[in-house]
């Protein structure tokens, strides 16, 4: 399943770390990175909050979160580094807004941050599995993601990936039995961490979520992500197109290389709870975030889909 994982972003099976969900690789790449007091983080003001309450705990030691406030609905790559200094350590962001969708260019921030020495943290939950991901090519140094999303699998098991370069220089923020060597010599004591993603692991895994995850991934591969990437952004295309056609304003950003799966919208004279409840109702599964409707059509979804949903508005 590592190497399944691996395969996906472009990385090594010895980078993936199995965790129990974003927010536990996000505390992860907080808690690995050696701090000291005037230090920065920079990240989107727009942020899911697991993504933001790893980093605002680092307050504490003395550590400043600048948070970059959107222009248009987008913290584009330019204004992140924008708030770059000299104390910034690491900057942190998603793969794509869970919001409105908008897709950052992580490879314009990643070669900016790997040119300046700082570390970059992808929160990729609505990223991956929808889009395709080249870690080493956009320079990431660690991405977190549950499972339960894009990657159609379950709650409870996600990974972790960490550049196998930096592994050893970093802290260790949950020393666990299982990330020693030896770990099965249970009586002798050897407090010397594995040489690999392992190291960051605490304890018993969760076997089952670990299976469902890995059987998910061997999919996705088998498919191709750029071809699960070509479906989901067609739908997200006549999906918009027809739903401005009808008077919708369209909320997600759709230039080329800022679209993803995700299609927010409003109605100019329609409440976003009312239309909500229209579609729910007949059966047409979308979220409501932030005054808007979201709508997340997978590889799976078809043309029909997007119909039954255009109807039911019409209606």
């Amino acid at each position: 399943v590592r190497k399944y994982a691996a395969d996906m972003i472009g990385g090594s099976a010895s980078e993936i770390s199995f965790v129990t969900n974003t927010t536990s690789g996000v505390l992860l790449a907080a808690g690995a990175v050696d701090w000291e007091e005037g230090d920065n983080v920079v990240m989107p003001g727009i942020e899911f909050p697991a993504n933001v309450y790893p980093w605002l705990a680092l307050r504490k030691k003395g550590v400043e979160v600048r948070m970059v406030q959107p222009e248009g609905g987008r913290v584009t790559a330019g204004a992140l580094m924008g708030e770059c200094d000299s104390r910034t350590r690491l900057v942190t962001a998603s793969m794509v807004q869970f919001g409105s969708g908008y897709r950052i260019n992580l490879e314009e921030i990643g070669n900016f941050c790997r040119s300046k020495g700082i570390l970059l943290h992808v929160d990729g939950i609505q990223g991956l599995g929808a889009l395709d991901l080249d870690v080493r090519r956009a320079r990431i140094d660690f991405l977190s993601a549950g499972g339960h999303k894009w990657l159609i699998s379950m709650g409870g098991a996600g990974i972790f990936y960490c550049r196998e370069e930096l592994a050893g220089e970093l802290e260790i923020p949950n020393p666990g039995w299982t990330g020693v060597c030896d770990f099965m010599d249970f009586l002798d004591y050897c407090f010397e961490y594995r040489q690999d993603g392992t190291r960051f692991e605490e304890g018993t895994l969760n076997a089952v979520g670990i299976m469902a995850l890995g059987t998910s991934l061997e999919r996705f591969l088998e498919i191709g992500m750029e071809n699960v990437q070509e479906r989901i952004l067609s739908l997200t295309s006549e999906l918009a197109n027809s739903l401005r056609e009808r008077g919708y304003h369209i909320i997600s950003p759709f230039g080329e290389s800022e679209r993803s799966g995700i299609v927010s919208f409003t109605h100019p004279e329609l409440e976003a709870g009312d239309i909500f409840e229209k579609l729910t109702s007949d059966g047409v599964i979308v979220s409501l975030r932030g005054g808007a409707i979201r709508v997340s059509p997978h590889f799976y979804n078809n043309m029909e889909d997007i119909k039954k949903l255009l109807a039911t508005l019409e209606r």
